[in-house]
């Protein structure tokens, strides 16, 4: 992969990491029950809210291991362990958001008022699938990552 390439892709990352908190500060604005509320009442009163900047914690750490991971690619670095272990640590915080929506679906459930949850349930479902896809596809590449590492490391020792 050529060196434009890898660098369109990190500001590609950028973009959505810049876009998804500009959204994740605006839109408590937006809801229906936060429209006349104050600042203080919108950030510090609603735990759900909390709990959604503390679930994406995990959505900017697999963003920024995936921007380590095209700065490897654009080093011709993409053999190496780190490239493995970034692989690693996606799958794993793909993984954590799975349970994150697990547990605001939960919460969907079980504090569920005369609100209409399906939007919010079926938003779930397609994060839930989405991270399922991700966790899967790192997976695999780390796995052959790391066979083409161990070959690597074999065959360097052999010569």
């Amino acid at each position: 992969m050529n060196r434009s390439s890898t660098i369109f892709l990190q500001i590609v990352l950028v973009l959505i990491a810049i876009g998804t908190t500009a959204l994740m500060l605006w839109e408590p604005h937006l809801e229906g029950r936060n429209v006349n509320a104050t600042l203080f009442e919108i950030y510090f009163k609603d735990l759900f809210l909390a709990y959604a900047y503390i679930a994406s914690i995990p959505f900017f750490m697999a963003l920024y291991q995936s921007f380590k991971l095209l700065t490897y690619i654009g080093q011709n670095k993409v053999f190496s362990q780190p490239a493995a272990n970034n692989l690693k640590t996606i799958k794993y915080c793909a993984i954590s958001i799975i349970g994150f929506v697990l547990g605001a679906e939960a919460y969907f459930f079980t504090m569920r008022r005369e609100d209409d949850i399906a939007g919010g349930v079926m938003m779930g479902l397609a994060v839930i699938f989405l991270s399922a896809v991700i966790a899967t596809a790192a997976a695999v590449f780390q796995r052959t990552l790391q066979s083409a590492i161990d070959l690597k490391s074999e065959v360097d020792l052999t010569v």
